[in-house]
């Protein structure tokens, strides 16, 4: 399976800056850093937009644009919260309004196929279109899903996605909960040894055909885990022989290390039982938390196979094989397995 192009709305304006200047952030949460949207969608449309559909459908147009596809085969999106705006705002007038004389809008459009929707409408795609909602899992499922497609001759291109926002309210309950830091700062996320992480959103699009003409990336394998009861050293070793790979043939590992103590415990234990010697970085404090990072993960390793760049490790040498490792809340293993073109 391969990766013909891919595109990332996330709180990194590009690549590029990411390589060479990382932006910043402090406090609790990421915001994402939004492209000019006229650029991908009408202006009457814009308006009417919440910004998560915005994101998602600015994602996967320049997905498709970049990757020389006119019409994907099939439209797949993974998200664990959906259209949050839309659904506040539909609940917040209900109150108001004494459910009465409500305007439909805000209910139609907070449903979390949404997305996906709306990217069909934009492109007048009438082919399949689905949308996964399974939390930690929602985006791999999704992969899955598309992975499915092209191996069972279903499908030749489909379009694939990850997307989630937070928005105040959202990040307001959430924090009850001791889930991010107060004063939390990128810079020093990552084994910061205290508790909780800084909340974070994003839309990563991907094109993947069975084709290896202009294609970034090979993608080899993905699995996903729930609440495994074997340990995750056991899991990674048996997903790389699973796959024919040796710890050796391994360039590149992502690991999902999110500054929360016993989240950034897990990952370092790892790390040194299967990893030591190895170049290993960390994505989260790009993209902060949320549950479909993984997303970015894989659109991180994608350009760094393209283009041969690696953040924060100015002299590596351009990886030819990238493991990703990410544990959402320690209950959702998922393991990507990617390879140079």
């Amino acid at each position: 399976m391969f990766i013909r192009s891919a595109y990332a709305v996330s709180p990194q304006l590009s690549f590029e800056l990411l390589i060479e200047n990382p932006e910043q952030y402090s406090g609790a949460q990421l915001i994402c850093k939004e492209p000019d949207y006229t650029k991908y969608i009408d202006q009457k449309l814009i308006r009417r937009m919440s910004r998560i559909i915005k994101m998602g459908a600015a994602a996967a147009m320049e997905c498709v644009q970049t990757s020389g596809v006119a019409m994907p085969d099939a439209i797949i999106s993974g998200t664990a919260y959906g259209c949050l705006a839309d659904t506040e705002q539909f609940l917040t007038r209900m109150v108001e309004f004494k459910e009465e004389l409500l305007s439909p809008t805000a209910f139609i459009q907070s449903t979390h196929n949404t997305v996906g929707a709306q990217i069909a409408l934009m492109l007048q795609c009438h082919n399949y279109n689905n949308t996964y909602v399974h939390r930690g899992s929602s985006f791999e499922t999704a992969l899955l899903d598309a992975i499915s497609l092209i191996q069972d001759d279903d499908a030749e291109k489909v379009l694939v996605g990850g997307v989630d926002e937070i928005t105040e309210k959202s990040h307001a309950i959430l924090k009850r909960f001791g889930l991010y830091k107060k004063d939390g700062n990128t810079e020093t996320l990552i084994n910061s040894g205290t508790k909780g992480t800084m909340a974070g959103e994003g839309a990563a699009f991907f094109l993947l055909t069975k084709s290896k003409e202009n294609s970034w990336a090979k993608l080899d394998a993905i699995q996903t885990f729930y609440k495994p009861e074997t340990e995750s050293v056991v899991l990674i070793k048996r997903f790389l022989e699973g796959n024919n790979v040796s710890i050796s043939d391994i360039d590149l590992v992502i690991l999902g290390n999110n500054g929360d103590e016993q989240a950034d415990e897990h990952y370092n234990k790892l790390a040194g039982a299967l990893f030591a010697g190895k170049n290993c970085i960390t994505y989260k404090q790009y993209c902060g938390e949320y549950p479909t990072s993984s997303s970015f993960a894989l659109w991180l390793a994608s350009k760094i196979l393209n283009s041969g760049k690696v953040p924060g490790k100015s002299t590596a040498l351009a990886p030819r094989r990238i493991l990703i490792y990410n544990n959402y809340k320690l209950q959702y293993p998922s393991l990507y397995l990617l390879s140079a073109c």
